[in-house]
């Protein structure tokens, strides 16, 4: 049951970003960037960790899992004040923005240039 509520968790978050892109004129970096603000959101209010109760591998895998885990860390940081805030938002996250440089830049050796 788990592989299915994953399932559908996230293909409902594909379904929304594919109606905004079709329906309005944003790009999909704003539509990513609305998803990681959703993904803080639902982390302040709580409601992202049921999510993840519920269908772990469907929310982890979304957009909406890096504006969960920036709020996680900030909130945690909190108890050491500004330093800390700042060293727990970069600790989780760099491994997440090394692997999307990484395959960024691999991808852009096989892409030609259109300039």
């Amino acid at each position: 049951m788990e592989y299915l509520y994953s399932i559908l968790i996230l293909g409902t978050i594909c379904l929304i970003a594919q109606i905004i892109y079709e329906n309005t004129k944003w790009t999909p970096g704003h539509i990513t960037s609305l998803f990681v603000v959703l993904g803080a959101l639902l982390e302040t209010f709580s409601v992202f960790d049921k999510l993840l109760e519920i269908a772990p591998a469907g929310a982890s895998l979304a957009i909406l899992s890096f504006g969960h885990l920036l709020t996680h860390s900030a909130v945690n940081g909190a108890k050491d004040g500004i330093v800390g805030i700042l060293k727990e938002l970069l600790v989780p996250a760099s491994s997440s923005l090394v692997t999307v440089i990484v395959l960024s830049f691999l991808a852009s050796l096989f892409k030609k240039s259109h300039l």
